[in-house]
Order: structure tokens, then sequence, then C-alpha cells
């Protein structure tokens, strides 16, 4: 019986305290400003600067996609899911974008930089998009007496930022004429980077352009 109490008082005796657990570390903060500022050192695939779109601007442009998205109607409607991911900025975030067009490829590009305290949100808006794509592979968009059917899919392509989502979407008018879009994102921590493009001849084989730009902003990160 000695020898057990002996025992556990050695032990006792010698075991270390558990390590405290790592103090995490704070949220890099991102002004619009500051995000303008990375923005402005993006160049396209012609070695041209990007024109950065101010917070303003961008506010703007939202307001009018919401009223003009007002008037649409979706087939299947709860294809209405896909618009609302993809035109949205979360609350709270700062931002700031840029744009690239070529006349000579008929192309252009829109790359937005979007910042949050809670990277968890960010999370949650990049797996929105992915499940409205999921959902909606087919679906038509009635506005303005048009009718634009739209065939999207994910493809396999990656940015160097720890989630990665990248789409291709080709939308045909009722007229006939059609345009492809390509779009990826990257988030890294609490910073979140879309590059798109668009044009009558994008492609997947378009995806490392775009990640390049992603990449530029979330080394930032």
């Amino acid at each position: 019986m000695a020898g057990c109490g002996t025992g556990t008082a050695t032990q006792t005796e010698t075991s270390s305290p558990p390590a405290p657990s790592p103090t995490p570390s704070p949220a890099k903060t991102y002004t619009d400003a500051d995000l303008s500022s990375i923005v402005s050192t993006l160049k396209d695939s012609q070695g041209r600067a990007l024109t950065v779109v101010p917070a303003a601007q961008i506010d703007q442009g939202i307001i009018k996609a919401k009223e003009i998205l007002k008037g649409a109607v979706f087939t299947p409607p709860e294809c209405n899911a896909f618009a609302d991911s993809n035109a949205q900025i979360p609350e709270d975030s700062t931002y700031a974008a840029g744009t690239s067009v070529s006349a000579a490829e008929n192309t252009a590009i829109v790359v937005t930089a979007i910042a949050l305290t809670d990277a968890k949100e960010l999370t949650a808006h990049l797996q929105a998009s992915e499940d409205a794509v999921a959902a909606c592979r087919n679906f038509t968009l009635e506005l303005a007496g048009q009718k634009i059917t739209t065939e999207i899919q994910q493809i396999d392509a990656a940015t160097k930022g720890e989630q990665s989502f990248a789409a291709l979407a080709k939308q045909t008018a009722s007229s006939g004429e059609a345009q492809t879009t390509l779009t990826m994102t990257g988030i890294k921590g609490n910073l979140a980077a879309t590059a798109v493009k668009t044009g009558t001849n994008v492609s997947a084989d378009n995806a490392p352009e775009l990640a390049q730009l992603v990449d530029t902003i979330l080394a930032h990160g």
C-alpha cells in the first residue's frame, strides 16, 4: 500500500501543467482605401492596370441591380436565390473593385476585394454561392420582355486561398445573343477576392488569369 501511495505522489510532482491555449491572432482590418490601394496594383493579361471603382460607386451599382431584379421572374422560382447570393456584398464589410475592358477580345473583367471582421461570414457567403450553383445548373430569367437562359457549372480550378470556388456560366438571350461568364473566388482569413471575366469566347481556360488576380489580393491577407 505504501508503495502505491509513493508512486502516486511522485507522478503528481513530476507532471507538467497543461500548456495554455494559444491566443488567436486578431483579424486583420482593411479600410475601403486599403483595398482600393491593393486593387490598384492589379494588371490584366495584357499588362494593363485595372481601373479602380470607388466603394460609393459599387454601392450605387448594387442598389440598381437589386431594383432591376425586383421585376425578374426566375424559372424554376427557387433559382431566385442564385441572384440573391451573387448580387450582394456582406453587411459591415469593406470593399473595393477594379475593371478592365478589352475591345479587341470583346471581354470585360471585374475584380472585387472584400474584408470582414468575422471570417465565418465570408465562408457562409461562399457556401451560399456553391449551393446556388449546385441547385440551379439551368434556369431562365425573364426581365423587361427579354428571356435569358443560363447554364452554369462548377469547374475544377483553385486559387492559393484557404477556400476556392470557380464556376462557368453560359447565358443565351431570346434574341440568340450569347455570352459566357467565368467567376473565381478565393478566401484567406477574413479577406476574399472574386474575379469575373465575361465575353463571347470566355472559357475555363481563362481560369489561370483570374486566379492570378485573386491570388495577388489574397497575398495581402
